[in-house]
């Protein structure tokens, strides 16, 4: 089992900077993959990072270059470091666990947090 709290999250301009945090629970957090998921309202959860337990790293092509996954085995963390914001990066940001290899499709991870909201003005 493992619990996952994430952090950060406010509200920022465009074109400015939020680091996502993400606290998890468990001895064997370094085995798992963990993904950044987001969802705005009235659209569906879309992947948006994902890091392998060996440290690969895949992005969404709308984040990639503005956003890096970076995870700490030794803290059990995992952040998400957004710059460049737009308005169209709104959403609530969950941080998610997979047992094996999650991917890109949020169905395939175990363990979800509840969230943090993040919003971008114009």
């Amino acid at each position: 089992q493992v619990q996952l709290v994430e952090s950060g999250g406010g509200l920022v301009q465009a074109g400015g900077s939020l680091r996502l945090s993400c606290a998890a629970s468990g001895r064997t957090f370094s085995t798992y993959a963990m993904g950044w998921f987001r969802q705005a309202p009235g659209k569906e959860r879309e992947f948006v990072a994902a890091i392998r337990s060996g440290g690969s790293t895949y992005y969404a092509d709308s984040v990639k270059g503005r956003f890096t996954i970076a995870r700490d085995n030794a803290k059990n963390t995992v952040s998400l470091q957004m710059n460049s914001l737009k308005p169209e990066d709104t959403a609530v940001y969950y941080c998610a666990a997979s047992t094996f290899w999650g991917g890109t499709v949020y169905t395939s991870y175990d363990y979800w947090g509840q969230g943090t909201q993040v919003t971008v003005s114009s």
